[in-house]
């Protein structure tokens, strides 16, 4: 084996130890999501919980379903902007519940309304009469860089961050909010907002990862060893002795 050769084999050998290494980190990651999806899931199905009984740690209380009882303060709601539903653009309104004798209030996801901007939506044909009751689930805030509010409507946000937020409240919003689950037919007619529904808990792309991985050091094994049989039957061919014809 020559110098050239040597070193095609020691890359193509370094790239597919790199891309199994690579695959491996991608079942391992998806082993992790299956188990983390396992948790919520087990939290989903179990029986709803008062807002009062949730843990304190805001990373426990996710996904748990809950019990939303109080009033809705419809003067303080926001949108959560450029939210889709079967292809349509929209928004999402979060309302603040006041519970009485709870001086920290509760944003509550109550569901979608289409809007044609994906901003900007007439928010009083939706307030629903009544006090506000239903099933939710628990969903956490999250924070990333960037202008958080929309340049033109001053309570439609991109995102939900609870500390960008909080000032413009009258009041304490608790570290969490509850998105309303659909109980009936009755909660797509008349002001009811439609319901968002449960999550969905997948995987992710971590299996599809792994698979080009894995597909990639295949690849470069192969590809070697192709390339490594056909130079060496060319050099073969190239030192072979010329025939003496028969005569």
């Amino acid at each position: 084996m020559n110098v050239k050769s040597a070193a095609l084999v020691v890359v193509s050998t370094l790239v597919a130890a790199a891309c199994i290494t690579l695959g491996i980190w991608q079942l391992d990651r998806r082993a992790d999501r299956r188990a983390f999806n396992s948790v919520l899931a087990r939290r989903l199905a179990a029986p709803p919980a008062p807002l009062s009984e949730l843990p304190t740690d805001t990373g426990n209380a996710h996904y748990r379903r809950v019990v939303v009882d109080g009033e809705y303060d419809y003067s303080s709601e926001i949108v959560l902007t450029s939210r889709s539903r079967q292809g349509s653009p929209g928004v999402h309104i979060l309302t603040p519940l006041v519970r009485r004798g709870n001086d920290t209030a509760v944003l509550v996801n109550r569901g979608w309304i289409y809007s044609p901007d994906g901003t900007t939506a007439d928010l009083k044909r939706w307030r629903e009469t009544g006090a506000a009751k239903g099933i939710g689930y628990v969903e956490t805030f999250s924070s990333r860089k960037g202008a958080i509010r929309s340049p033109r409507q001053p309570r439609a946000f991109r995102w939900l961050d609870r500390t960008a937020m909080q000032s413009d409240f009258p009041y304490p919003i608790a570290p969490y909010y509850v998105v309303l689950l659909k109980a009936s037919d009755r909660d797509t007619s008349g002001s009811i907002p439609p319901r968002l529904g449960a999550p969905v808990l997948d995987e992710g792309p971590h299996g599809s990862y792994a698979f080009q991985w894995f597909s990639f050091a295949a690849i470069s094994i192969i590809g070697m060893s192709l390339l490594m049989m056909r130079t060496r039957a060319q050099r073969a061919t190239d030192t072979a002795e010329p025939r003496t014809p028969h005569e």
